[in-house]
């Protein structure tokens, strides 16, 4: 058995394991009541299979009956575009915000990052104010947030590219102040202009800070959009959380976090494969392209 193999089959092994203790561990309570933790309590965590169940009834795949829907003509459409939301609408919505999100606080961190690391004037001046601004907890600011863009999408994208865009501003900043002087002067000296030296020096030299940051920063997206739709929305993952809280269906809830633990590792596993291809001239790039 390969080194890769074992690994995988530890790693199924323990996510086996860890469904069983929390399928039926919770039973062994009458017996053992001293070795089950409360936490394993259904009321609060639920049990796989209820949440499984729900998974299916919420997602639109069968009925509360235990019925598929998929095989009958036009139910299952019903379902996803109904009145009330369905699973799939909610995350679309919640994926789209995070996109957004994620995509305006890259680029405009980005694009502040490199204006101010080129320029030492400018970074003086606005020193200050980024270090206040970025002192303030962004989560606090989601109340009036909502308030001056509504409970609609806007919102949501705001308070993510406000999580985003310090995380990818600092690193870019930092990554643009730390170009090799000696690269710069050798291609003014081959007369390269501003613009060239920019793409062939700065954006080069920054771009593995960038993505450095980019990974946390998916995550601060996902953060910024769930907060947001806690507070107040219309739809979203973060809005079946809060109702399923409200009614203490914890099944419900379960079900969210997981789809958001599923967007989360795709979304992180995208940008590493992104920053492999674009930095695969860096060696521990390289070698795994």
């Amino acid at each position: 058995m390969s080194k890769g193999t074992f690994i995988n089959v530890c790693r199924f092994g323990l996510l086996l394991v860890l469904l069983a203790i929390w399928e039926w561990g919770w039973d062994l309570r009458k017996h053992v009541s001293w070795i089950v933790p409360t936490l394993l309590d259904p009321y609060f965590i639920s049990k796989p299979s209820l949440i499984w169940t729900r998974f299916l009834e919420m997602g639109c795949f069968a009925n509360t009956r235990g019925d598929w829907l998929i095989n009958i003509d036009g139910t299952f459409m019903k379902c996803v575009y109904a009145g009330k939301g369905s699973l799939w609408t909610h995350t679309l919505a919640t994926l789209k915000n995070t996109f957004w999100g994620f995509l305006v606080g890259v680029g405009s961190g980005i694009g502040v990052g490199m204006l101010l690391g080129r320029s030492e004037m400018l970074a003086k001046i606005f020193e200050p104010y980024i270090v206040a601004f970025n002192s303030l907890p962004r989560v606090a600011l989601v109340p009036l947030i909502i308030i001056m863009f509504g409970l609609g999408d806007v919102s949501k994208i705001v308070t993510a590219l406000t999580l985003v865009f310090f995380v990818v501003f600092f690193n870019t900043f930092e990554g643009t102040r730390g170009v090799d002087r000696d690269h710069i002067n050798a291609a003014r000296f081959l007369g390269a202009n501003a613009w060239q030296v920019t793409w062939t020096i700065y954006v080069p030299s920054a771009l593995a800070w960038v993505f450095a940051s980019l990974t946390p920063a998916v995550s601060f997206a996902l953060i910024g959009v769930i907060v947001g739709e806690f507070i107040g929305s219309e739809r979203g993952l973060g809005k079946v959380i809060i109702e399923a809280e409200a009614t203490l269906q914890t099944a419900d809830m379960m079900v969210a976090l997981f789809v958001l633990m599923v967007i989360g590792v795709v979304l992180v596993l995208g940008v590493r494969e992104v920053q492999r291809r674009l930095l695969r001239w860096q060696r521990h790039h390289a070698e795994t392209f």
